[in-house]
């Protein structure tokens, strides 16, 4: 009673007369319905008209012509690869690496802050709700990386994670990343858990979580693995990490610890309800049964997958084992759009491609992926990724009656089979972010300058280095 009572003085948004994909348990539609958003709740959900009687309504929307959707939900970035777009574009995964860090060795925090800015942006105003960022690049005296990375989320007014990345495998030991690159495990051990104090918050609806995230086993040493999990297990956090991205992995992991990736990973404490991976492309059926035995989620990224010839993942093989599998940009640098509604799409098509044809993923599926199943792998499945009465307001509103998808009867297909739809309305906590396809949180021209300025400074820091 005193939860009713309390909403009955909270300001209210009402959407009507729009096509509605609730992504609930039952995959709940409505050809005409109602989304009511009350403070940063969804009051309530259904067919035709809002409720009679709401009050204090601050805005009504006639949503004709329109879908809604829970906001999409990014499970695996890079932010700082933002200003690193276009380079290396011939190059499979580990040439790719080499070639490009000792560039990224040279980022500072108004560089870092900068392409936190263009990443967000270009996710925002695409109908993603929640970001995350995997940073693991942190060069000595160059700056508070992550406070610039989360207070950028903050400023656009996006929900966040920040998987606090770290690295303490470089050349001289056998690793990927210049010397002068990585940090030392008791200074990665000690920036992460100083980064969970500062920034996690645990509540319900939290803004900003934080992650414990050591990069990918070629750039990382055993210790590192073990204690991160022992940190983010004290600390009550999730943990993320690359796995079994590409072929050249499945042979270093073999050579170096006589085992698998998903083997190793075991061994060190890294499966678990509490941990998602990136990409996962080459798991055979023991890694996707462990996978799925233990809760540990994926981070499908199709388009970088691609861009880096890394293979297809084997979704509908995950899924069906019962795998929580959300989608992922990755790094602008292998996905250059940067975008994650194509995504959805190309997570569609690139399956079909594979062994399960055209059977492999429907347009629903899809939507599930970037949706319920990204808040399924960050933690967050009771709060965010479906439109249900009680869960946050996180939600999209998709222009639909333009000449890019009017003559497509199913909306759902619309969206993920058609060209990227506009953004209507994009709401984050109930609050708005996009209005009528572009971002009212930030100045998108300013951001554009701002990049290719720090893209430009830090090309000339490289090239004197």
């Amino acid at each position: 009673m005193a939860a009713s009572a309390a909403l009955e003085h909270v300001e209210r948004i009402v959407i009507e007369n729009c096509s509605i994909a609730t992504v609930d348990a039952d995959d709940t539609e409505y050809a005409s319905g109602h989304v009511v958003v009350a403070g940063n709740r969804i009051e309530s959900v259904g067919a035709g008209r809002a409720p009679e009687g709401l009050e204090n309504v601050v805005r009504r929307i006639d949503g004709t012509g329109h879908l809604v959707t829970p906001g999409l939900i990014n499970t695996h970035h890079h932010f700082y690869q933002w200003i690193t777009r276009g380079l290396a574009t011939d190059h499979n995964l580990f040439d790719w690496l080499v070639a490009l860090y000792p560039t990224w060795a040279r980022i500072d925090e108004p560089m870092v802050r900068a392409a936190a800015q263009g990443s967000l942006a270009m996710m925002a105003r695409g109908g993603v709700t929640t970001a995350m960022d995997h940073h693991y690049v942190y060069p000595q005296g160059t700056g508070d990386l992550s406070g610039a990375i989360i207070g950028a989320a903050r400023d656009m007014g996006v929900r966040f994670t920040l998987a606090r990345g770290s690295m303490d495998r470089s050349v001289k030991d056998g690793g990927l990343p210049p010397d002068f690159a990585v940090e030392t495990l008791d200074g990665a051990l000690a920036g992460t858990e100083a980064t969970v104090d500062a920034h996690h918050d645990a509540s319900f609806d939290a803004m900003t979580q934080v992650a414990v995230a050591p990069c990918s086993p070629f750039s990382i040493s055993t210790e590192l693995l073990r204690q991160g999990a022992e940190l983010a297990r004290r600390k009550g956090v999730r943990m993320h990490t690359h796995g079994s991205e590409t072929v050249e992995e499945e042979k270093f992991c073999h050579e170096l610890f006589g085992m698998g990736p998903t083997d190793y990973f075991e061994s060190t404490g890294w499966l678990g309800d509490d941990v998602w991976m990136a990409h996962c492309v080459h798991m055979n059926d023991s890694d996707i049964a462990a996978f799925a035995r233990t809760g540990t989620g994926v981070a499908h990224c199709p388009s970088s997958n691609a861009r880096l010839a890394a293979g297809i993942a084997r979704v509908p093989d995950m899924l069906a084992a019962g795998v929580p599998v959300g989608l992922g940009v990755d790094g602008t640098a292998s996905n250059e759009s940067g975008e994650l509604h194509t995504e959805l799409r190309n997570a569609l098509l690139i399956n079909r491609l594979g062994a399960h044809r055209e059977k492999a993923l429907n347009a629903r599926q899809a939507l599930r992926l970037g949706t319920y199943g990204g808040a399924q792998v960050l933690g967050r499945a009771d709060q965010i990724g479906s439109l249900e009465p009680g869960k946050l307001a996180d939600l999209v509103l998709w222009k639909l009656d333009t000449l890019a998808h009017a003559s497509i009867a199913d909306p759902v297909t619309a969206l993920v089979f058609g060209a990227a739809a506009p953004v209507t309305l994009s709401l984050v906590n109930g609050k708005p972010v996009v209005e009528g396809n572009h971002l009212i949180t930030a100045d998108e021209d300013a951001i554009a300058r701002a990049t290719r300025d720090e893209a430009r400074r830090l090309a000339q820091i490289a090239a004197g280095a």
